[in-house]
């Protein structure tokens, strides 16, 4: 990359050999610095160090992890960039080995260094950020002779300084989000290029077309640390309507294990601006329904509200400052023995009585159901979400 004349990230030449050398090396370009493993990936293997005295501590931990994760413990480190912004470039280099651009993807919004939210444009992007960035990646891509869809990742700080970051040799996660702003079917493209022969690159917009943003539907508590939610999809209907994408590989019946990543589906809104592809996604999250996990949806629609998000302020620490606005607040105990009372005593009734109705005008009926409906209970206990329905 250096000799390609892409700005990279102070950091180690490759794998640390000696990690008491390289902490002095580490000290020289002033912390915080970031540990990560060679072969790492999803956040796994990285530990952020903002002393000295804790880099033994740091460097050992990240390794056994990425040991774990990957069966390869070794590690490096670059200089860590506060605040940054982590915009990528798509790109698809032909068999020629001569690559193309396709725009950015905004991808700051992300919890433990995973994105949760991408969009395209980026918000923090100029004419000439695009133009300079989109360069320094068919320049990265060139530099090795890359050959299919790629993505060049770069951290950007609030001057707009970019600093690559790593290369993707893989079609990622967010790509709808480049085809809904491009027209590029990206999977069709590879095939081409693979199949040999002479590709024709495809004829791009002069600038992304609209707004599009893509919402990673994860079966993971976000009160509880994102710790995942594996089960059964009791019930399981995708949100439809103009400018909505839902790419998943579930089902009504289908089960999240605990062994995998518990992504349940990709929700993408596209708007002809910011403003409608926000409003499309919010209609939509609104509209998706899940039973039987604990899901992210109600997270992202808090997202969605925050000002920081609707002004564009999307730094990769948006989560971290903000999970206190975030999350949804506890009910109180007392009011939730109550409920709980009330609705073991009405269940007992309901069961006594054979399906004979219950007086709408009990006010401890409706509180009960309503607290229920509301999944308070739920999220509470961790009871799956069809107790509900008990």
């Amino acid at each position: 990359m250096r000799r390609s004349g892409v700005p990279v990230v102070p950091g180690s030449d490759g794998p640390i050999e000696d990690p008491a050398a390289s902490l002095r090396e580490a000290e020289r370009a002033g912390f915080p610095i970031l540990l990560k493993a060679i072969t790492g990936g999803g956040g796994k293997g990285m530990r952020l160090v903002e002393r000295a005295h804790d880099w033994m501590p740091a460097y050992e931990g990240a390794s056994r992890e990425a040991e774990r994760a990957f069966g390869d413990g070794r590690m490096f480190w670059e200089k860590y960039v506060l605040n940054p912004h982590h915009i990528e470039i798509q790109v698809l280099g032909g068999p020629d080995g001569r690559a193309i651009s396709l725009f950015e993807r905004e991808c700051s919004i992300q919890r433990r260094h995973q994105k949760v939210i991408e969009e395209s444009p980026s918000p923090h992007m100029t004419d000439d950020l695009r133009s300079r960035m989109a360069n320094a990646a068919v320049a990265a891509a060139d530099a090795c002779g890359y050959v299919s869809a790629g993505t060049v990742e770069f951290l950007v700080d609030n001057d707009r300084n970019f600093h690559f970051l790593e290369m993707n040799t893989r079609l990622q996660v967010e790509h709808p989000v480049t085809e809904m702003v491009t027209g590029v079917d990206l999977v069709f493209e590879q095939f081409k290029i693979a199949s040999g022969g002479n590709w024709t690159p495809p004829v791009l917009p002069e600038r992304p077309f609209g707004h599009a943003m893509e919402f990673r539907i994860y079966a993971e508590d976000p009160e509880n640390d994102f710790l995942p939610s594996p089960g059964v999809l009791e019930t399981y209907r995708e949100p439809q309507g103009p400018g909505v994408r839902v790419d998943s590989g579930v089902y009504q019946g289908s089960e999240i294990p605990i062994h995998y990543d518990p992504m349940i589906a990709k929700l993408i809104a596209w708007g002809r601006d910011r403003d409608e592809a926000i409003a499309r996604a919010k209609a939509a999250l609104e509209e998706y329904q899940i039973a039987g996990v604990v899901t992210t949806i109600g997270f992202h629609r808090r997202i969605l509200e925050h000002p920081e998000f609707i002004r564009g302020n999307t730094t990769t620490n948006f989560i971290p400052r903000y999970i206190g606005e975030l999350q949804t607040p506890r009910p109180p105990v007392e009011g939730l023995s109550r409920a709980l009372a009330l609705a073991a005593a009405l269940y007992s009734r309901r069961r006594a009585q054979r399906h004979a109705p219950i007086s709408p005008e009990c006010n401890g009926h409706t509180a009960a159901t309503n607290w229920l409906r509301q999944g308070r209970v739920e999220s509470t206990l961790r009871w799956p979400v069809a107790t509900r329905d008990r």
